[in-house]
């Protein structure tokens, strides 16, 4: 089973919104309150519309149809707005805020994609002559609550650092061949757990990216890069094991596949 995050670490503070009408301003002159005093407590918003984007552009192999994104992107504008104005806060549960720091990594990596299409590969992103710019993951576009971030601000200083979850590497997709499946549906704070369990399976037991069955196993990158988030309460093998089809032997030797670096783009297969 995935390891769940303690209850202990949840946040249960929850704010409250006060509008002080006119009456109420006459109230609360006499208990020190001013009529600007407003305490703001967001609900999650919904993935709905990002859900039936994926959907509508995702096909079963987990690949993109960037061009028809481009010509509508409406759609995933009005999202990513929702996404910037509805940000995470002490009143939701970590599930919550796990679900939307993944749903946002996934589907500003498509802006990103999209405002630079057409692409062999994302790493062919590059702007110039910007100082601590080295990778499309170092750019600055993403604007939540009056911040700026990269998709490495979300990847490595939000989900790695607050979430203890060595599966979130199955369900944040860099665009690439040999990233995790895009998965055709929204993450929801209901079903997290179960959908990156789901994810991890998928991943492990994929033969273009992983090969679990005899020896030596070869692995995914993604295990050499991120070792050290899989084998915080186990050894990597213990962990693959978990997802693969067949036990794996403890003391089997594990090499590492080429990362395919191709654009998951419908168009380029």
């Amino acid at each position: 089973m995935l390891k769940t995050v303690s209850n202990s670490r949840i946040r249960l503070h929850h704010l409250v919104m006060i509008k002080c009408s006119a009456l109420a301003f006459i109230i609360l002159l006499f208990v020190g309150c001013s009529p600007e005093t407003k305490v703001f407590a967001q609900a999650p918003p919904s993935h709905a519309l990002w859900d039936s984007l994926l959907k509508k552009y995702v096909d079963e192999d987990g690949m993109v149809a960037y061009a028809a994104v481009q010509q509508d992107s409406s759609a995933l504008n009005t999202y990513l707005d929702l996404l910037s104005e509805k940000h995470p806060n002490a009143g939701w549960t970590q599930e919550e805020e796990l679900a939307y720091w993944i749903n946002a990594y996934n589907a500003f990596t498509w802006r990103l994609i999209i405002r630079n299409y057409p692409l062999e590969s994302i790493k062919d992103i590059t702007l110039v002559n910007i100082p601590f710019v080295h990778s499309p993951w170092d750019i600055k576009f993403i604007y939540i609550e009056g911040e700026v971030y990269d998709l490495n601000n979300i990847e490595h200083s939000i989900i790695r650092d607050k979430f203890d979850v060595p599966e979130i590497h199955f369900a944040l997709v860099c665009a690439a061949y040999s990233c995790p499946r895009l998965r055709t549906e929204a993450y929801v704070a209901d079903k997290l757990y179960d959908q990156l369990a789901d994810q991890a399976q998928d991943f492990i037991r994929s033969a273009s990216k992983n090969q679990v069955q005899g020896d030596p196993v070869r692995l995914s990158k993604i295990f050499l890069w991120y070792r050290g988030d899989f084998t915080k309460n186990s050894s990597l093998l213990e962990f693959v094991g978990r997802y693969a089809p067949n036990p794996i032997p403890s003391n089997a030797d594990v090499e590492y596949m080429d990362y395919d670096w191709r654009l998951n783009d419908q168009a380029k297969r």
